[in-house]
């Protein structure tokens, strides 16, 4: 600066400096407006190239709102919607298990749900950027998710190989798992024994599709078939991902809206079957007395997490591509209660689906006991004089039969076990608790073989399963893509394809013939924990360290409104204390409750469960450290700044045709503190050795913060850009 500069005079004055800033800026000497820096809350942040400043406009964009929305819905509304929620409704008290599942769904999952998409809205970066900047030493959270997303990544695409296996076998008539195959013994055609004990349903989807291993530790090689199909998955996932958002989006109007239509063309053909209605009322009844039990809520609480895809970095990813003014408040609850909705969708076909199964299977209990019965009567094992005259065994219903079923029981009360007599009650059918794989592949497989055209149905079910594990899948990967290609530029397609490849190698492990006992540990065990975690520390972050007061005022400017103060009090207090109860119950159950799995057993026909061996425990401590490693190892780091701390950065776009904020009617006293961020009371310090300036042309429109804390800095801020505290 020039020695005659009214500046440099007024350094050796003891008046208050109260030049104009114009004045300062005409005596100013031009600087590179590239390297310049802003100082603010008394740290100096680090420079940035001009390329870097521009990185948020050139950042790609959703073409509109109902693509943003839908690709939301596609990432949160999954395969757990369908298979999961049905399977915890049925299990824990019917109707009555959705009062607390609501109840969680307001106080934990909308406002956790809102919290990453005004992250992600405000600072526009993936979940590395996302918790680098709001706190440089939990940055290890945005890795965490990353890890977390791969895991799941690994296995969730298994579950669509799966689903194009079933697709590509349903273009049959008869299905193929619609009888039992036969085999020669000689001249003699018998048929399989193991699908003869169990149900050819069942036999096609462990002996035919996986060709399963009797346990964990029998590997048995590749199953050539579902890699096959594991590798049209990943195909799939990475055209859908190579152009970013471009392509994703676009995939997202099919993949989202697809699937509630196949849904609601299920439901209308379930309603018309016989017995729907059966299994629908067994869902709706509530036993109320189930809500007395801790274990509801805490099943409750993780289906609220894991369906709104909290803590995978998905739905930040997909929030960073948002305009800054979007109403992301409306968005958290709009997509919350749309995935609420779904999987009461997904419940009712279920049930009406099952209802129908189970009248069937009912009925075939009747037939199957009534031989029996009719055996007893010509063997005079049983007299006739038990069967009530009215009863017809050629048109036997299962009223008549429960009759008869009773007198007998009566009667023979010392030899009726002798009998081998079923009592064939419905509630019994609709009791058999049915979740995940054995939902979709052997419950709901069984039930369509008994509909007409039941290869259209079969067509339509894996299609939407394929869809729906599509959408979720984009999410995913968005999760660790976008974070990866915000922190270290690289190339989006390049990244993308060496993901996929590195995780088609890496999920050839549950492609083996014990892989689905892998696929079970994965999703048992690679990601519940972690997670739970991982939005703690989110929470923890925002509303304690970064401050609730802050981001709501950040929040205000951005949307233009101010929030509901619902948030401030849950994020704060509520949500927090609810997620550590939740931690707390995962860890006591994980430790009392002896890792173990579900296994095949090919000589007995039926599942049989086995605790995991050594090695596989150690395998599943070693995913469940992996996933939280980077959280301690970031914070160490950062702590004895052994990495850059990159949290202070403000990005300042310059753009021609912008003007600095208008400050030509400030008072005297105001203009003093405009220019050095202190109070007109306070005496100034000399000015700075190494002040920046932004240049008086080109500049981002720039406002007063005021002081932060107490701590003397520059008071320029970016009225566009999130200001950090940290």
């Amino acid at each position: 600066m020039p020695k005659n500069s009214k500046v440099t005079q007024r350094e050796h004055s003891n008046q208050h400096v109260t030049e104009s800033v114009a004045d300062l800026l005409a005596h100013e000497e031009p600087i590179d407006h590239k390297a310049s820096a802003l100082n603010v809350s008394g740290q100096q942040c680090r420079g940035k190239q001009l390329d870097e400043n521009l990185e948020l406009e050139d950042r790609p964009a959703w073409n509109n709102k109902l693509q943003y929305i839908l690709a939301q819905i596609g990432y949160s509304v999954g395969l757990g919607n369908v298979w999961r929620f049905p399977y915890l409704c049925q299990k824990n008290g019917g109707g009555a298990y959705m009062i607390p599942y609501l109840i969680l769904l307001i106080l934990i999952g909308i406002p956790l749900f809102f919290l990453e998409l005004a992250v992600g809205q405000r600072i526009r970066r993936g979940s590395i950027g996302v918790w680098n900047y709001i706190c440089p030493r939990l940055g290890g959270i945005g890795y965490a998710s990353c890890v977390v997303c791969f895991f799941v990544g690994l296995y969730y695409n298994v579950i669509i190989g799966w689903s194009i296996f079933y697709f590509f076998q349903s273009f049959q008539y008869p299905l193929p798992w619609n009888e039992c195959p036969l085999v020669k013994n000689g001249t003699v055609n018998m048929v399989e024994s193991e699908c003869d004990k169990s149900s050819a349903t069942t036999y096609f989807w462990y002996r035919e599709a996986l060709d399963i291993s009797n346990s964990i530790s029998e590997g048995g090689g590749l199953n050539w078939k579902m890699t096959l199909c594991l590798f049209c998955a990943w195909s799939i996932v990475g055209m859908a991902m190579i152009k970013g958002i471009q392509s994703s989006g676009k995939v997202m109007y099919f993949s989202s809206l697809f699937p509630y239509v196949v849904l609601i063309c299920f439901l209308v053909r379930g309603l018309l079957l016989r017995g729907s209605v059966d299994g629908i009322l067994h869902m709706l009844t509530p036993q109320i007395e189930k809500m007395l039990d801790p274990q509801v809520w805490r099943e409750a609480a993780t289906q609220v997490f894991f369906a709104l895809g909290l803590g995978f970095g998905g739905v930040i990813a997909f929030s960073s591509y948002n305009k800054q003014d979007n109403n992301c408040q409306f968005d958290a609850a709009l997509v919350s209660f749309i995935n609420f909705f779904t999987s009461v969708l997904a419940t009712l076909v279920v049930f009406a689906v099952l209802g129908f199964k189970a009248n069937v299977m009912n009925e075939k209990c009747v037939v199957q006991n009534a031989e029996k019965i009719i055996g007893y009567l010509n063997s005079h094992v049983l007299s006739y004089d038990l069967i009530p005259p009215h009863i017809n065994f050629s048109h036997l219903t299962t009223v008549d039969y429960a009759e008869m079923y009773q007198v007998i029981k009566t009667v023979k009360e010392k030899h009726f076990q002798d009998l081998h007599l079923d009592a064939c009650l419905l509630e019994d059918e609709l009791d058999k608790a049915v979740q995940g794989t054995g939902l979709a592949f052997i419950a709901f497989t069984e039930a369509m073989t008994h509909f007409p055209a039941s290869p259209f149905w079969s067509v339509m079910f894996f299609f939407m399963l394929i869809n729906l594990g599509l959408g979720s899948m984009i999410g995913t990967m968005s999760g660790i893509i976008t974070p990866i290609i915000d922190a270290f530029k690289v190339q989006k397609e390049i990244l993308t394809v060496s993901c996929c490849i590195l995780a088609f190698l890496l999920g050839l492990i549950f492609v083996q013939h014990s892989g689905n006992y892998f696929v079970t540990m994965f999703d048992d065990y690679s990601a519940t924990l972690p997670l739970t975690i991982v939005v703690i520390l989110e929470n923890i972050a925002v509303a304690w360290v970064y401050g609730t007061k802050k981001f709501m005022q950040e929040l205000t400017e951005m949307l233009g409104f101010r929030p509901c103060k619902y948030y401030f009090y849950t994020w704060k207090y509520v949500s927090p204390i609810l997620m550590a109860i939740l931690l707390s119950a995962s860890v006591i159950q994980l430790a009392f409750s002896p890792p173990g799995y579900s296994a095949w057993i090919k000589e007995l026909a039926a599942e049989q469960y086995l605790l995991y061996p050594t090695w596989a425990l150690s395998l599943l401590i070693c995913l469940i450290m992996l996933a939280i490693l980077p959280v301690p190892v970031i914070f160490i780091f950062s702590h004895f700044q052994l990495i850059p701390d990159g949290s202070n950065r403000l990005s300042v776009s310059y753009k021609k045709g912008l003007r600095m904020k208008d400050i030509s009617n400030l008072e005297d006293n105001d203009e003093t503190r405009f220019i050095l961020s202190k109070v007109p009371s306070e005496t100034p310090s000399p000015m700075p050795s190494q002040r920046s300036y932004l240049g008086p042309e080109n500049a981002s429109p720039l406002e007063y913060s005021g002081p932060s804390n107490g701590q003397y800095g520059s008071g320029y801020v970016m009225a566009t850009t999130p200001e950090s505290e940290l």
